[in-house]
């Protein structure tokens, strides 16, 4: 199991495949800050919500300088058929072998109705724009987390 990031560390670097099959790398986004969320599957209804939420919050985000990156286990496939079905505007990334989830401390333990498994652990890891951690978020609920994280971050406010 991963160790979770704290607020300072340096954001680990990636480069995965985006819905289209396109590479996407955290260092695309040097100079930026970045709002990377970690969510189970796509086309499930948190995760949905969860998307949907950071989609309609966009242009706010964007306009105090963030950029926002989905990832999950998925297949680009699904990502893409995801992206369409939810009119998505997030950069979706697909990480099938779990080595950014691992890295970012997304994926472990995780215990639903007494049974322990493993599994992707709902998290948001803010990385500013000299690629160290703002912030880190662990076990976020689907609803209601950006809504929070808009008031944490106090953008849009």
């Amino acid at each position: 199991m991963s160790e979770r990031l704290q607020p300072g560390d340096t954001a680990p670097a990636f480069s995965l495949s985006d819905a289209d099959g396109n590479q996407v790398s955290l260092a695309d986004h040097a100079g930026r800050k970045v709002i990377v969320y970690f969510y189970p599957a796509a086309l499930t209804p948190g995760c949905t919500k969860q998307a949907c939420d950071f989609t309609d919050n966009l242009e706010v985000l964007a306009g105090a300088g963030y950029d926002v990156i989905g990832i999950s286990p998925d297949q680009p496939e699904k990502l893409g058929r995801f992206r369409e079905a939810e009119n998505l505007k997030v950069t979706l990334l697909s990480d099938p072998d779990k080595k950014v989830l691992e890295a970012y401390g997304a994926f472990g333990e995780k215990l639903n109705y007494g049974r322990t498994y493993l599994g992707v652990i709902r998290s948001t890891i803010v990385v500013d724009e000299q690629g160290k951690v703002e912030h880190a978020f662990y076990n976020v609920r689907a609803t209601g987390h950006v809504a929070k994280l808009l008031r944490d971050l106090k953008v849009g406010a």
